[in-house]
C-alpha cells in the first residue's frame, strides 16, 4: 500500500499536493437572511465607529515596533507587556531551549498522554509564587479557559454565583456555564455585594461564590479586595479573583492585588494568564486551595478537552517567573510606576480626563466612539501606537484610549506620546 501511494505520488504530485490553483473550490452559499444580516450588522458597526480592523505588526513586540503601513517604528502603548519580557532575551532563550528540547507539542490533552514533567515544575513554581499552604495550581490554554472551567465544575444549580458587574467577558461566560443561580453587584460596591449575599442566603442557596477582577482592565481600577474578603468572610462565602492584568504587575514583588491589599491567603483561588506580564505568549492557571483544584484537574472541561500547553509556552513563563522573582524583578516594577506616574501627570496637566488609579492601564477618556478611532489613526501617524475602544468592549458613551505603560518604555518615549496627544487632542477639539 504505502509503495503504491508513493508511486502515485510521483506521478500526480499537484493533485496530491494540493496544488493552490488545482484545489480552489467554490465557498457553500450562506442563507440569504443571514448573508443580509451579518452584512447589516459590519455596515453599522463601520458607520458608528465600533468596527475593529487589525493592524499588522511586523517585529517582535516590544516598546518599538513596526506596523504595515506605517513606514517607520512607532512606539507601541497598547500591549499588556507590562515588564518588557515578551521579547527579552532570557525569555526567548528558555523557549528555544524548550522546544527544542521537549519538541513542539504533546498532541495529546493532559490526563492522556500530555504532562510532561515541565507542566508540573510550571505549576508548582507558580504555587511557590504564591506562597500558600494546601495550595495548587492548574495550567489552562489561556485564562479564558481557566474562567470558562471554574464555575461550572464547582457549583451546582443549589449554589449562588455573584459576579461584579464589570468582570471580564472571560468571567461572564463562564458563569453562563453555570447551573448555579446569578447575582451581579455594582462594581467595586461591597454594601451591595452584601446585599446579594443576603438575597442570595435568602433564596435558599448553598455554596456562594463571588468572584470578581482583581484589576478592571478598561478603567485600570483596582478591586477593593481587602473589603471583599471582609464580605467574603462575613457571609462564609468563597473568592475567586481574576489576576489577569495584575499578576507581575500589581504589589511590592508583582504578585497581585491579593499582595497589593495584603489578602493574598483570604483568596481561595486565583485565575490569571501567562500571557501579559509573564512572557506575552499564551497560556493560563487557576491557583489556590489544592482541594479544589484537584475538582478541576477531574471535571473542568477547558483542560480536560484542550491541549496541553506548547513546551515553548512553558518555557518562557518559567524564565519569566525567576526574572520576576530575581534581583532584576525589582528595578523593571520600579522603572514601570515611575513611567505610569509620569505619563499620567504629564496628561493630567495637559487637560485630558483620565480614568484609573494605581496601574500601568490608564484610560483617555473620550465618550464618542468615532473620535477614539479617529484620535488613534491620528496618533498613529504621529508615531504613537494606540487603540480606541468602543461598545461593546467598553459601555455605551464611554470610548476611550487605552495607554499601557511599559517597564520598556524610556522617559523620552512618554514624552514623544504626550506630545502627540496634546497634538491632536487639540485638533479633534478634545483639549483646548
Amino acid at each position: 500500500m504505502f509503495i503504491r501511494a508513493k508511486a502515485l505520488v510521483q506521478k500526480q504530485p499537484q493533485r496530491l499536493l494540493f496544488s493552490t490553483q488545482s484545489w480552489v473550490q467554490q465557498q457553500a452559499q450562506l442563507p440569504a437572511e443571514l448573508e443580509e444580516r451579518v452584512s447589516q450588522t459590519l455596515d453599522n458597526m463601520r458607520a458608528n465607529g465600533t468596527y475593529k480592523a487589525e493592524r499588522i505588526i511586523t517585529t517582535p513586540q516590544e516598546a518599538s515596533i513596526q506596523v504595515e503601513g506605517s513606514g517607520s517604528n512607532v512606539v507601541n502603548f497598547c500591549a499588556n507587556n507590562y515588564l518588557g519580557l515578551a521579547n527579552h532575551p532570557q525569555v526567548v532563550e528558555r523557549a528555544s531551549e524548550y522546544l527544542h528540547k521537549w519538541g513542539n507539542g504533546l498532541s495529546s490533552v493532559r490526563f492522556i498522554c500530555g504532562t510532561q514533567a515541565i507542566h508540573k515544575q510550571l505549576e508548582d513554581k507558580i504555587t511557590q509564587f504564591y506562597s500558600r499552604n494546601q495550595s495548587d495550581t492548574i495550567l489552562y490554554a489561556s485564562c479564558f479557559d481557566a474562567n470558562a472551567g471554574v464555575f461550572e465544575s464547582l457549583l451546582t444549580e443549589k449554589d449562588a454565583v455573584i459576579s461584579d458587574s464589570l468582570n471580564h467577558a472571560s468571567i461572564i461566560d463562564g458563569v453562563r456555564l453555570s447551573r448555579a443561580k446569578r447575582f451581579r453587584y455594582r462594581n467595586g460596591d461591597v454594601e451591595d455585594l452584601d446585599a446579594k449575599l443576603k438575597q442570595a442566603k435568602d433564596e435558599g442557596c448553598r455554596v456562594k461564590l463571588v468572584v470578581t477582577d482583581g484589576v478592571f482592565s478598561m478603567d485600570g481600577v483596582i478591586a477593593p479586595l481587602r473589603d471583599v474578603c471582609d464580605v467574603v468572610e462575613r457571609h462564609q462565602a468563597v473568592l475567586v479573583v481574576d489576576d489577569a492584568h495584575a499578576t507581575g504587575v500589581v504589589g511590592k514583588t508583582g504578585r497581585g492585588t491579593g499582595e497589593y491589599w495584603g489578602v493574598a491567603p483570604r483568596i481561595h483561588l486565583v485565575n490569571s494568564t501567562l500571557g501579559k506580564a509573564l512572557g506575552g505568549a499564551s497560556g493560563g492557571y487557576t491557583s489556590g486551595n489544592s482541594l479544589l483544584i484537584e475538582l478541576l484537574r477531574n471535571t473542568s472541561r477547558p483542560y480536560l478537552f484542550s491541549n496541553t500547553l506548547a513546551p515553548s509556552v512553558v518555557g518562557a513563563a518559567a524564565a519569566a517567573l525567576d526574572i520576576l522573582g530575581s534581583q532584576q524583578g525589582t528595578p523593571l516594577l520600579e522603572r514601570l510606576w515611575a513611567n505610569a506616574k509620569h505619563f499620567r501627570q504629564r496628561m493630567n496637566e495637559a487637560g485630558f480626563e483620565l480614568a484609573g488609579k494605581d496601574h500601568a492601564i490608564i484610560p483617555v477618556m473620550l465618550g464618542d466612539a468615532r473620535k477614539a478611532t479617529q484620535m488613534a489613526d491620528a496618533l498613529l501617524k504621529r508615531g504613537i501606537y494606540v487603540i480606541g475602544f468602543s461598545y461593546p468592549v467598553v459601555p455605551k458613551d464611554q470610548a476611550r484610549i487605552r495607554v499601557q505603560m511599559s517597564a520598556a518604555h524610556s522617559t523620552e518615549q512618554i514624552d514623544h506620546a504626550v506630545d502627540a496627544f496634546i497634538e491632536v487632542g487639540r485638533d479633534l477639539q478634545v483639549i483646548s
